[in-house]
């Protein structure tokens, strides 16, 4: 089989497979913000919990230690959190689609041309710009009743409440694979 990509082209559809996975994973695992709440450890993402307080018996409350998507759209505990859902996951998208077609390069002849190469390059730039709006949006939701909860009633929109709550994961992967993408476009 015979390429379309020169030996940068292979570089560059490597690198856009894996910061493609990267972000994909990063957007799905409920690990970017961290807390604890009666005693058991909290995590949130933008659509999806875990460990969260539920009535019990005689109106005692008790953590229930899973994982889990919010119920509805709706039920995302802030319009901030909602959009960042969106925008991520269409940056996401976006990404994994470049990526795909980047690959398909590596093993198809004549499948990329040099201004299909700009374009993917476009697309993937518009993709990271997605997902950096994503992590700008992210940090708006923090004045939520589920994060004044699990953080401390100080908590409020780019201020975490207790020092214990950290919100450091959703940056590190997000931020290093959208960088990524805005050099492999460069």
């Amino acid at each position: 089989m015979r390429s379309s990509l020169t030996l940068v082209g292979t570089f560059w559809a490597f690198l856009s497979l894996v910061t493609a996975v990267a972000s994909s994973t990063s957007y799905f695992l409920p690990y970017w913000l961290f807390g604890s709440q009666l005693g058991k450890p909290v995590s949130f993402s933008t659509f999806r919990r875990c460990n969260y307080p539920v009535r019990g018996d005689g109106h005692n409350l008790i953590m229930v230690e899973e994982c889990g998507r919010y119920a509805s759209f709706s039920a995302i505990p802030s319009l901030a959190w909602q959009m960042c859902t969106v925008v991520t996951g269409a940056g996401c998208a976006l990404l994994l689609l470049v990526a795909l077609a980047a690959v398909l390069g590596c093993c198809m002849e004549e499948l990329i041309s040099r201004m299909m190469g700009r374009c993917m390059g476009a697309a993937q730039f518009v993709g990271g710009l997605l997902i950096s709006s994503g992590c700008a949006l992210y940090p708006l939701g923090w004045n939520s009743p589920e994060v004044m909860q699990t953080c401390g009633n100080v908590s409020n929109q780019f201020q975490l409440g207790k020092l214990v709550c950290l919100g450091v994961w959703q940056w590190v992967c997000l931020g290093s694979s959208t960088i990524l993408n805005f050099s492999g476009w460069l």
